[in-house]
């Protein structure tokens, strides 16, 4: 063990660990039971870099010293095992901040020549130069939000693809609609899955403008966004060089101290992610209704068999795929109000809870991006039974509402009370009250009922 000295005093530390006394005493106090994203981690590593790049242009610190720093962030990810706090230790983010500073400071010392713990480059007077956790911490945050937005935009993307090309497929294929759980009239399958992909489509379309709204950093800030001990160019040339280095264009917020006080936006973000697991929850719950059976249920739509279904019931087969996207959208909603509830929990000037919206958020990218490609998975796979979809139509009462304009409400409803209280065939029923034979049966045609208007097409 080596002894370190920090304002509380000395402190011992593993000698062979890269993080100092602040980070020995976090995780003292907070016992890390959780790992810190690998996003968060590579993001908060790229803000060191521009600060670091920042300082030596402005002079602040030596371009040896700059550089010695610059190389440890581009070498981040071979040190991720030190990075051994719980991302929900208390202080606003700030043992995080420390322990990567201690991290990058030691191996920055190592380059110069020195050995860990010397500390040729220090953690707070180098490394952490012009900054604050207060200013570091929530744009790191938003530029891994942007990151995993991006991946998971792209994600619904491929969904959207998927349920249209399903669409397509099943574009002939009539069924018996249905609403609050009861017969309803005719639809083809294809406009049903042309429904899904039009909820995904504004998914996708919010999701991608939102990351507009992310793109406001406080970097240059520091404590509370008044800029204290930071060159008053440093702001603008920081966040400059982060957005050429990770490729996403940063933009320095109008009001810092705002920036700095408020977290509105991640309540925002999330709130559409909630929004797309509500919409992920919904299909999801309708596929494996229309799946059920397959002997005792809907049955019009197959999905591939993943894996046995049962220790006991043999042969039978669930619909696995579609329960693990909907437990995982469950728990995005579920998040949502831890969300909202740390938002509102800041207090003045800092928000002291953004540990809590980071972990959250980004576990909620995590669940979305496994839940859309769970889901799009199953889409991909799933089969349409045309014989059960128009069995099914034919069997109901409710394909007489396609002749309301013709035979009238109440007529058409005398006709449905009789086929249900006598269990007769409702086409014989309608022919019976003088309609054609060939009419009743064009009834079962999609490209006739569309072109009777009895089913909308969905080009015109």
């Amino acid at each position: 063990m080596r002894k370190e000295f920090d304002s509380l005093g000395e402190i011992e530390v593993p000698d062979d660990a890269y993080y100092g006394a602040f980070t020995a005493r976090s995780i003292s106090n907070f016992l890390p039971k959780r790992v810190v994203h690998s996003v968060l981690l590579n993001a908060l590593a790229d803000v060191k870099w521009a600060c670091a790049s920042t300082n030596a242009e402005l002079g602040i610190i030596a371009p040896k010293i700059a550089e010695a720093i610059k190389k440890s962030c581009n070498d981040i990810e071979a040190f991720s095992k030190w990075f051994v706090v719980d991302p929900l230790s208390g202080g606003a983010g700030t043992s995080l901040n420390m322990n990567i500073n201690e991290i990058i400071a030691n191996r920055a010392t190592e380059i110069l020549g020195g050995k860990i713990g010397d500390y040729l480059v220090n953690p707070l007077d180098h490394v952490n130069k012009s900054q604050s956790t207060n200013d570091v911490y929530p744009t790191a945050i938003k530029v891994g939000s942007i990151k995993l937005l991006r991946t998971l935009v792209d994600e619904v993307a491929n969904l959207q693809q998927s349920l249209q090309l399903k669409e397509k497929a099943f574009d002939d294929v009539i069924k018996l609609g249905r609403t609050e759980m009861q017969d309803a009239v005719p639809m083809t399958l294809g406009q049903e899955f042309g429904a899904y992909a039009e909820a995904i489509a504004r998914d996708r379309w919010r999701l991608y403008k939102v990351e507009e709204r992310i793109r406001f950093v406080n970097l240059g800030g520091t404590a509370i966004g008044t800029g204290i001990d930071a060159p008053q160019k440093f702001s603008f040339v920081a966040i400059r060089k982060l957005s050429e280095r990770v490729k996403i264009g940063l933009v320095r917020a109008e009001n810092l101290i705002e920036s700095t006080q408020n977290t509105d936006v991640f309540a925002e973000v999330h709130g559409l992610l909630k929004t797309l697991a509500t919409n992920i929850t919904k299909i999801s719950n309708d596929l494996r209704f229309l799946s059920s059976g397959p002997a005792g249920g809907i049955g019009e739509i197959t999905l591939k068999a993943v894996q046995a279904g049962s220790s006991i019931m043999a042969g039978k087969i669930n619909p696995v795929l579609l329960e693990y996207a909907s437990q995982l959208s469950m728990k995005v909603i579920a998040n949502d109000v831890a969300i909202n509830m740390a938002v509102f929990s800041g207090n003045l000037e800092l928000n002291p809870f953004l540990p809590l919206i980071q972990y959250t958020l980004y576990d909620s990218f995590d669940d979305l991006i496994l839940a859309v490609k769970a889901l799009r998975n199953c889409v991909d796979d799933l089969k349409a039974n045309s014989q059960k979809c128009r069995g099914n139509l034919e069997k109901s009462a409710m394909l007489a509402t396609c002749f309301v304009p013709i035979l009238g409400y109440e007529k058409v409803a005398e006709i449905v009370k009789k086929s249900l209280d006598t269990n007769r065939d409702v086409k014989e029923l309608l022919i019976e009250s003088g309609l054609s034979k060939d009419m009743v049966e064009n009834a079962l045609d999609p490209k006739k009922m569309i072109a009777l208007g009895y089913i909308p097409d969905k080009d015109r």
